[in-house]
């Protein structure tokens, strides 16, 4: 998988989101378990007429159970890459946003296989690819 962010004709768009709760001045981010055992935030494919906010909201709800959440504005992040998808190279752009809960509770998806909340350094640690530890490490400068 090439995770360049090369800016290239994209074939796919999706939209996720970087979500944490605090406690006692700690933030906890959440991380799904991706088929593959890659570790990543929850994300989408827009829906045809649909925002790229809306999509991340709905995929979050989707595939962890979690509504009612805040949207920390303007954070909003974009990562390029490129994967294999039926035999064919596809680039995809992901756009993220940032956001706030106070549910811990995650009814995962039949899309992923686990799932964790970790404090910043070990979520850094435990995402897969660069290109979303970047995306981490913006968002919790924001926050």
């Amino acid at each position: 998988m090439d995770l360049s962010g090369s800016k290239k004709a994209m074939d796919e768009i999706s939209a996720g989101i970087v979500l944490f709760y605090e406690r006692k001045g700690e933030k906890f981010y959440l991380l799904l378990k991706y088929p593959g055992s890659h570790f990543d935030f929850p994300k989408g494919h827009l829906e045809k007429g649909e925002t790229e906010l809306a999509a991340a909201i709905r995929e979050l709800e989707e595939e962890t159970g979690i509504s009612g959440i805040e949207i920390l504005k303007p954070f909003r992040e974009e990562i390029y890459y490129t994967y294999e998808h039926n035999g064919k190279l596809s680039n995809k752009m992901v756009s993220f946003f940032l956001a706030k809960t106070s549910k811990k509770s995650v009814t995962l998806s039949h899309e992923h296989h686990d799932f964790v909340w970790l404090p910043y350094e070990k979520a850094h640690s435990k995402i897969t690819y660069d290109n979303s530890r970047k995306v981490l490490e913006k968002a919790h400068e924001f926050c």
